[in-house]
């Protein structure tokens, strides 16, 4: 080799390790930037030449400045981050939902039931009494209001999710444009692939974009040979060759309450719901609150039901002179177990009793509901209101919105007793609660002014307790709407479960954690900054710099002395 070749040699051999000092110069700088990617210069052997049969090397080149990144493991870490952020979601709600359970300690349902059906009890002891059947009826009014509360604080939480929720979405479509813009500038920087050399800093604020996006929704990342990614989510896409489409919402009605849902704004499919911390908090406002709505109200209407059913065939120290059922009908010409009424009534039969203020005497009227299916004469509201209204001094109607209306003409007043049908119950005819569900629940606004309507016996005077009786053990008979359940059994096995799964969650979202955790850890010893390390390359290459410039201070010598021969 000659000295011209042994010059150019160790000329570029300075400027490799200049690039090398710069390079790892640079990783220490960023050492505590987070989501940084360690960068390396790859080097390879020259190309060597030959000279009198001889191969002589030419030293190193330098193939470029290129990110430690390992793509395997980065999909694994999104699909993590995916799964984390799901399970923690979902985490949040039970948290939230236990929350509002426990808030009402002293107050919580299973309390409120036990205090109604305690006043209940002090009434069948002494029901001559008027101050206790005004506590059954303030009770009645603590259970109904702990009912409606609990549901109004559960919609408040689905409501602040629903707004989370839109945040989340925001951030996902800002992430969506960041990247995309990051592509732009990947490609312009690196030249679209014509340099040998990675973007760093470009590169390191798209992987941290990508790895938020990956947390928040379900992803999958393509990188192309000019630099750019393609991010897809489920089978659809969210950036593609130039291309992008956001996260767009749309409003409906859940359980009561306004909610958003979300598609792709350019393909119109759903946005995937597998994963990620945006389905997480979906689940937990539709499924895990929502799911506790739905048990909520059928726990409601079941009380609702039981309770009617009861007091509807019971008797009050006086007797109404009108009053409007609560319930419709969707068409007062179709059977009764036909017309959309929530509480179906059956084949059976009531006693109307028409009662004389003047004389004291009762008459009593039996009113025959025919739904056996036989003979297509099946009783409907219109037949109901033709038979109540051939009552002597009573009248009857249906008014506008298909509910039965009662009026009794002066001096008489009307009570019942003995449904076998459940009719009176359906319709909200002489019963205690209003209303379908938790939302909805009330005591008869005619009981609280007038606690004398109380339906406590069954005709036997005021020292009559038979219906109360009845009512004091409501709660422990199995009901079908509960799957055979009573409604005490019921609530406890509801609060079980929203513990037992709490518990299921975290475990599950604590596992979800660890394993990202171990996936991050793997990252950091591939991708992350050691400053030792880093120190020692740049000894290495300061050395290295040493030598070259040695080497070339030596070739100067042998020039001037060629020189001066």
């Amino acid at each position: 080799m000659g000295l011209i070749s042994s010059l150019s040699t160790a000329s570029r051999s300075l400027e490799i390790y200049t690039a090398g000092i710069e390079v790892a110069g640079s990783n220490v700088a960023n050492a505590n930037t987070p989501g940084y990617v360690r960068e390396e210069l790859l080097l390879s052997p020259a190309a060597p030449f030959e000279k009198g049969g001889l191969l002589f090397g030419t030293g190193a080149s330098a193939d470029g400045v290129r990110q430690r990144l390992d793509n395997n493991l980065e999909a694994q870490i999104h699909q993590a981050n995916a799964d984390a952020g799901s399970a923690a979601a979902r985490q949040d709600g039970y948290n939230e939902l236990q929350l509002v359970l426990s808030e009402l300690s002293g107050q919580d349902l299973s309390t409120k039931l036990n205090e109604f059906t305690g006043a209940v009890n002090e009434l069948v002891n002494q029901p001559e009494l008027l101050a206790n059947r005004q506590g059954v009826i303030q009770q009645g009014v603590s259970l109904s209001d702990a009912i409606t509360s609990t549901r109004e604080k559960i919609d408040r939480v689905r409501n602040g999710l629903t707004a989370e929720i839109g945040s989340l979405a925001d951030e996902a479509n800002t992430l969506i444009d960041r990247i995309s813009f990051l592509n732009q500038r990947i490609i312009q920087t690196e030249s679209a692939g014509l340099l040998k050399s990675h973007a760093g800093a470009l590169r390191s604020d798209r992987l941290n974009a990508l790895n938020r996006l990956s947390e928040i929704v379900p992803t999958r990342i393509v990188e192309e040979a000019n630099g750019t990614v393609n991010v897809y989510s489920g089978s659809d896409y969210l950036i593609i060759e130039g291309t992008k489409q956001y996260l767009e919402s749309y409003s409906v009605a859940d359980r009561g309450v306004p909610i958003n849902k979300f598609r792709f704004s350019n393909t119109q499919t759903d946005v995937p719901l597998n994963s990620g911390e945006l389905t997480g908090k979906l689940e937990a406002r539709d499924n895990i609150l929502g799911g506790f709505v739905d048990q909520l109200d059928q726990y409601t209407s079941a009380v609702i039901q039981q309770v009617n059913l009861i007091h509807s065939s019971g008797e009050g120290l006086r007797g109404y002179t009108e009053l409007t059922g609560t319930y419709a009908v969707d068409d007062s010409t179709a059977a009764l177990n036909d017309a959309g009424l929530d509480l179906t009534p059956t084949h059976g039969s009531f006693e109307v009793k028409l009662y004389n203020t003047t004389t004291g005497t009762t008459q009593t009227t039996r009113i025959n509901v025919d739904l056996d299916g036989i003979g297509g004469n099946d009783t409907s509201l219109d037949d109901l209101q033709a038979s109540l209204d051939a009552v002597t001094n009573l009248n009857a109607s249906v008014d506008t919105f298909g509910r039965l209306k009662l009026t009794t003409d002066s001096g008489f007043e009307v009570k019942f007793s003995n449904d076998t049908s459940g009719t009176l119950a359906a319709l909200g005819i002489n019963t205690f609660f209003t209303g379908d569900d938790s939302n909805s629940i009330q005591v008869q606004q005619d009981l609280i002014d007038d606690p004398q309507l109380l339906a406590v016996g069954q005709g036997g005077g005021a020292g009559d307790n038979r219906n109360a009786i009845e009512l004091a053990s409501f709660m422990e008979k199995e009901v079908d709407s509960l799957n055979g359940q009573s409604i005490d059994q019921f609530y406890g096995l509801v609060t079980a479960q929203i513990a037992e799964s709490s518990s299921a969650e975290q475990a599950l979202a604590d596992g979800f954690k660890s394993f990202r955790d171990s996936l991050m850890g793997q990252r950091q010893q591939i991708s992350g900054v050691s400053v030792d390390e880093e120190a020692i390359k740049i000894m290495q290459y300061q050395q290295g710099y040493s030598a070259a410039a040695r080497v070339i201070s030596t070739i100067d010598e042998l020039f001037t002395a060629l020189l001066n021969i």
